[in-house]
């Protein structure tokens, strides 16, 4: 085998992997979504919730920045916002001027955030462990 097969062998490898890397990702996702969907949530509003709730004090005084969010939840600034503005709508959230850069805005959980958050949060742990602990 020449050293260019032996390349085009690793190469197909490692793009198999990705591929399955890709599907598990999308079959948990799409449980999630499913799994949530009796609850008035997606699969990215319940990670923005979890951000939010495993990152904020009880009183939730603080929040979080937009773009500090965007980094943890893999969504562009544009497409949070618009999710932001639903669970905000939806009472979930809540949006305020960040006192330290008057541009910014912090986002924290509402009471009913942290609620729903709470009771939801179970049957999405459920769903990752059996997704991806069964090798699905």
């Amino acid at each position: 085998m020449t050293a260019q097969e032996s390349e085009a062998r690793a190469g197909a490898g490692l793009v198999d992997q990705w591929r399955d890397i890709l599907a598990k990702h999308a079959r948990t996702m799409c449980e999630l979504d499913r799994e949530l969907h009796g609850h008035g949530l997606g699969a990215s509003d319940f990670e923005v919730l979890d951000v939010l709730a495993e990152g904020t004090p009880q009183d939730d005084s603080a929040g979080f920045r937009v773009q500090e969010i965007a980094g943890q939840v893999h969504l562009s600034q544009s497409a949070l916002s618009r999710l932001i503005g639903r669970l905000e709508k939806d009472g979930l959230v809540a949006r305020g001027m960040c006192s330290e850069d008057r541009r910014g805005v912090r986002v924290c959980l509402t009471p009913k955030g942290r609620a729903l958050h709470a009771e939801v949060r179970p049957l999405q742990r459920a769903v990752l462990s059996r997704m991806l602990e069964s090798g699905a």
